[in-house]
């Protein structure tokens, strides 16, 4: 009697097309891509946090706690202020991680070149990229949460409240990482102190952060300004969800979200659009 162990069974011919195949090297890809970021950021955690922390801490102290304490500011300004401050932090950290370092890598170090070699098409790449800045986005707002708490004295968010402020935070810092990626495609790193001075100081005085978009109704220009700017949706979204009964009225939350939601679309295509074409050049 033959001993020979027996041949396995060739597998089917449709069972492991070249197409999944390729989508499953394409996904492992990216996960080790992104996986690799998250790693680097947590061997550099202090500097990050340094970065994160410092500009939104002071907005929160001069704002919240000294001007609170002379009598500069009215009632319930601490319960208006710390979601602006937390919707900056996901809003601005996203759109900073994302903006920088393609600008440096597009201009100087090249590293980028060696993710266009990995095995996964440019539009993932730049997925990443939009993805690894939203999550250091979404890192900034979980600092500045229990900072702000620590700081201010008359705040008090629901813990009913967690699910949805997170899920505007996730929207928040996805539509900050997309005009990130807008602005790093499109910018050479010879501007970058341009657009310090002329895209980052107006966005951030411009999204509502300091104070509620219905109360601008007296500087009607202004309010038209603010409303143009996808980071308003993200401050008064986490108004509508944890101070409903301020007496002066958030911006409905359906049309924060819609407005996140659309601010992603646009931005993330014209953002990807230039990548895409800053890769092939």
């Amino acid at each position: 009697m033959s001993t020979t162990t027996p041949l396995m069974p060739l597998p089917h011919a449709g069972a492991d097309p070249v197409g999944a195949r390729r989508v499953r090297s394409a996904a492992w890809a990216f996960c080790y891509i992104l996986w690799r970021d998250i790693f680097v950021t947590g061997r550099e955690l202090v500097p990050f946090l340094a970065q994160v922390v410092v500009e939104p801490f002071f907005i929160l102290f001069v704002f919240g706690k000294v001007l609170t304490g002379i009598g500069y500011t009215g009632d319930g300004f601490q319960e208006v202020l710390l979601p602006g401050v937390v919707a900056l932090s996901s809003f601005l950290v996203a759109l900073q991680n994302t903006a920088f370092p393609l600008i440096v890598d597009f201009s100087f170090t090249k590293e980028i070149e060696d993710r266009l070699l990995s095995p996964i098409p440019l539009g993932l790449v730049a997925m990443e990229k939009l993805l690894f800045g939203a999550i250091r986005g979404l890192i900034g707002a979980g600092v500045m949460i229990p900072l702000g708490f620590l700081l201010l004295d008359h705040v008090h968010w629901p813990l009913s409240s967690a699910l949805p402020v997170a899920g505007i935070l996730v929207l928040g810092s996805l539509a900050g990482a997309t005009v990130g990626m807008t602005i790093g495609t499109a910018v050479d790193s010879r501007h970058i102190s341009i657009i310090i001075a002329v895209v980052l100081t107006p966005l951030m005085f411009t999204g509502a952060t300091q104070f509620p978009w219905f109360g601008l109704s007296a500087v009607r220009p202004f309010q038209v300004v603010c409303a143009l700017n996808p980071l308003t949706y993200v401050s008064e979204g986490l108004r509508s969800v944890l101070i409903p009964h301020t007496a002066l009225h958030s911006i409905p939350l359906w049309i924060d979200l819609a407005a996140l939601v659309a601010a992603c679309l646009l931005y993330g295509l014209i953002g990807i659009r230039g990548f895409r074409k800053r890769a092939l050049d």
